[in-house]
């Protein structure tokens, strides 16, 4: 069996074949950091983290993009209230993105473009959709012209044009030549950054950019594009749209990550419905926080409760308590070079994680009776087992030796918590930034400030 993929655009399950064999080409879209994440946006990484890992074991060498929109409506916007540069919001705010990954374990990207960096991929974009006949220029704006692709645009989202309604994505909208156009480049407004291009100064519109990453790093046609559900429409039903017009073929398979919700509601800032990496830190480990993103499949919604955390972190511990017992009699147990073919099954059949779960704890069960019965043998073989499956998903038990072993991880978790302070501070939300601080003294690490930033210290108890 070999792997197979949902693929959204056909919404059926195909059987994945790269374009160029024994490589893969992986477009992600990655943050827009207005503000620190929150665990929705954490479970988004945790995914294609499991993805990229299963396609290296596969064999395949992976170029993995994940872009970051550091620039934006939003940032600005939060820039302005705060007083802060925009570009200053975008890098804290990254830093803070990225520090979670880390925590929770995700491999980094092989690029991680940012879009104030390809501006002039951008500007050739635009200049092949207006030559095509696909975009035009009104004023400083140039829009994509939706009824010159009007046969192919709606096919990702399974919509007909004549349902849709004004893209919304611009104060300009008298500019358009019809209201469902959307802004490629928007024209420079006093206060905000802007670069030069031959239509006017201005910045990029949201789907441009990741058009122009995409092909950048991966190629005119690449593998698999990827992202939330909610991106479906329009951000990813544009990139199809301006890039197949310019004359891309773009990205041959497209996945899609269910939302996380709280009570049915999408996670969000605006809602006020936001959880963050630090709420699930403060109940389980990382490794742990790992394991509950990644336990549902990927395509599913998962709806936040304290429980279903609980829950996960005791599945977790029931699986490093069996590693933990085994090496207490074996000694050492390296991971075993192969995999139980019912787990490699599972992660081919469109990276079914649940069912390949399903395989680690019913090893685990096996290996704890090994160990009750005294047969050294087979439990030895059980965690060698279990020890490379876990590998595999990036949740291989860290050391409990206890001491210095736990150091970096507590270390990374320290600098996450500054990192929101800083954000904290540079938005002047000075209430939150106290809170952080007085919570790290609690739990024995004094912070001290410094010209070159924050500087910490673990005391011992």
């Amino acid at each position: 069996m070999s792997l197979r993929l949902y693929d959204t655009s056909t919404r059926t399950v195909r059987e994945f074949e790269p374009l160029r064999p024994g490589r893969v080409g992986l477009y992600v879209c990655g943050a827009t950091p207005q503000a620190a994440p929150h665990i929705g946006h954490l479970r988004s990484g945790v995914i294609y983290d499991l993805l990229v890992r299963w396609l290296r074991r596969s064999g395949y060498e992976v170029t993995f993009a994940r872009n970051v929109t550091d620039v934006d409506d939003k940032i600005i916007a939060v820039a302005q209230e705060s007083g802060v540069p925009w570009f200053a919001v975008a890098e804290a705010n990254q830093r803070i993105f990225n520090r979670g990954y880390g925590v929770l374990g995700c491999l980094d990207p092989t690029i991680e473009p940012r879009a104030t960096g390809h501006v002039p991929e951008m500007i050739v974009l635009m200049r092949r959709l207006i030559d095509k006949g696909h975009a035009y220029n009104a004023g400083d704006d140039v829009y994509f012209d939706v009824k010159s692709w009007a046969e192919h645009y709606g096919r990702l989202s399974n919509q007909k044009l004549e349902n849709m309604r004004s893209a919304g994505d611009t104060p300009n909208e008298d500019l358009k030549r019809d209201p469902r156009d959307f802004a490629l480049w928007k024209g420079a407004k006093p206060g905000e950054p802007s670069w030069e291009t031959p239509w006017g100064p201005g910045r990029p519109g949201w789907h441009l950019e990741c058009s122009a990453m995409a092909t950048r790093y991966l190629g005119e046609t690449f593998d698999i594009h990827g992202g939330g559900v909610d991106l479906i429409f329009p951000h990813h039903e544009n990139e199809i749209a301006q890039s197949q017009a310019a004359g891309d073929g773009f990205a041959r398979y497209w996945m899609h990550n269910g939302l996380l919700t709280i009570d049915g509601e999408k996670m969000s800032k605006s809602l006020g419905n936001v959880v963050y990496l630090d709420d699930l830190l403060a109940r389980v480990r990382p490794v742990e926080a790992r394991y509950y993103l990644a336990s549902a499949h990927y395509r599913s919604i998962i709806d936040f409760t304290p429980g279903a955390l609980d829950d996960a972190a005791a599945a977790y511990q029931r699986i490093e308590g069996f590693l933990v017992r085994a090496g207490e009699a074996l000694g050492e147990v390296k991971p075993s070079a192969d995999l139980p073919r019912a787990f490699i099954e599972a992660l081919d059949d469109d990276l079914g994680v649940p069912q390949a779960l399903a395989v680690v704890h019913e090893t685990v069960r096996a290996g704890n009776s090994s160990l009750a019965s005294g047969d050294q043998a087979a439990a030895r073989e059980a965690a060698a087992s279990v020890r490379a499956m876990t590998g595999v998903l990036g949740l291989d038990p860290p050391s409990t030796g206890g001491g210095d072993d736990l150091r970096p991880v507590v270390e990374a978790l320290v600098k996450v918590a500054l990192e929101q302070r800083q954000a904290a501070r540079a938005r002047k939300d000075w209430a939150a930034a106290d809170a952080i601080r007085d919570g790290l003294a609690e739990a024995g690490i004094v912070v001290e400030d410094t010209p070159q930033g924050p500087r910490f210290d673990i005391r011992r108890g």
